[in-house]
């Protein structure tokens, strides 16, 4: 049986490696590295371009198929200008709470992963368990397409895929996408007094962000609803703007950067078409009447598709056995889940931890969420070790 005391010792490990985003985790991934040669497994590593970051895949169990892959990722995100009462990458108990940055998101469920190492192994497992590790989830769900195309080359045909984002170790079955949009406004630099004679890049970003906040309230008070999902519609908000010079100046520049989180079947296309036809057709033609090399340029950053429910799916089933839990649930944070769906992987969401406090100072996981995560994981081992590929129906 996996110990909860072996899981909290992991997880003060991992929270000790400081695998915010912008920064590598290749020490982190050393660590798993280490840990896994202590039982005879190798893992095999995906880098990035530069070689600062990777992913890690590694099988505990005999190369077959029908097994479980364990996904979750290693960054985490900045500490920068939040108030936190504890250092953020070192572990601190308090009132049942274990506190630090990436305990809830997502280092718990890799921590309960590498406390049942032993475990796994002992087990003898008819049919294997996958670790697949990645970086940069935080920043767009980036590394983890590389992940899936060794998964999809090199493994035989897993049957399930756990996400072990945090769910209160409910099972999700669906989440929204998400699409990152940039604009890039050009306008044309004049004094503030002399409008005649210039356009403000700054002006034309209000009319733009306008122009997102109606195509969310039409889709607010529109009938492409799915109220398993709160919000119940694809929303849109801007949430960076940088731009302007000066106080008496007409702003020659200004960035703005809108997301998308788009319900499963509504493609974040249509929207961004709407978007590219309003700056061609209204907003540039309007701005070159005083500035006539004011321009729009729109860059779609790559998304990460929402994950579609799949009613009585391998992974659903195994899952819903395993906790007990058979509501239909969906969540409108994005994750990596629809990624390996979209590879043709049965996959849903279960980890422990709450996502209220996930990217919160102070972050924090409740001990009986790690207790129930470490019981999770002794289950899935004994299911998996007594029947093998033969996962069957949902109790």
């Amino acid at each position: 049986m996996v110990a909860v005391a072996d899981v909290r010792a992991e997880l003060a490990r991992l929270v000790a490696f400081p695998t915010v985003s912008r920064d590598s985790n290749l020490h982190l991934i050393a660590y798993i590295q280490e840990r896994l040669k202590e039982y005879g497994i190798e893992a095999r590593l995906v880098h990035n371009e530069d070689n600062t970051k990777a992913n890690l895949l590694a099988t505990i169990g005999p190369m077959v198929e029908g097994g479980v892959v364990l996904s979750g990722h290693t960054d985490v995100v900045p500490i920068d200008d939040q108030d936190w009462r504890t250092d953020p990458f070192a572990l601190t108990e308090k009132d049942n709470k274990l506190f630090g940055r990436g305990t809830c998101d997502m280092k718990c469920f890799l921590a309960t992963s590498l406390a049942a190492l032993p475990d796994m192994v002992a087990a003898n497992l008819p049919v294997p368990i996958h670790f697949a590790f990645s970086y940069d989830e935080e920043v767009g769900c980036a590394g983890v397409p590389s992940l899936i195309k060794l998964i999809r080359k090199e493994l035989p045909l897993p049957k399930a895929v756990i996400v072990g984002e945090p769910t209160d170790m409910k099972v999700v079955t669906a989440h929204k996408g998400v699409t990152a949009v940039n604009a890039l406004i050009t306008g044309h630099e004049a004094h503030s007094s002399q409008t005649q004679l210039g356009h403000s890049a700054v002006m034309a970003a209000g009319r733009l962000i306008q122009f997102v906040a109606d195509m969310t309230a039409e889709n607010a008070s529109g009938s492409n609803k799915d109220h398993n999902f709160e919000p119940d519609h694809t929303t849109m908000t801007v949430n960076v703007i940088q731009g302007g010079t000066a106080l008496n100046i007409m702003a020659g520049h200004c960035q703005l950067t809108w997301d998308i989180r788009s319900l499963p079947g509504d493609g974040p296309q249509a929207y961004i078409d709407r978007f590219e036809t309003f700056c061609r057709e209204v907003i540039v033609p309007d701005m070159r009447k005083t500035g006539p090399n004011s321009d729009i340029e729109i860059q779609v950053r790559a998304g990460t598709p929402a994950l579609q429910f799949e009613t009585d799916s391998e992974a659903e089933q195994l899952c819903r056995q395993l906790t007990g839990d058979n509501t239909v649930r969906a969540v409108s944070f994005a994750a990596e889940a629809g990624q390996f769906q979209e590879a043709g992987l049965s996959t849903v969401i279960c980890g422990p931890g709450s996502i209220a406090q996930a990217h919160q100072p102070n972050e924090f996981i409740t001990l009986e969420q790690v207790e129930l995560g470490t019981r999770f994981m002794t289950d899935l081992i004994e299911k998996l070790a007594h029947q093998g590929s033969n996962l069957g129906p949902a109790d």
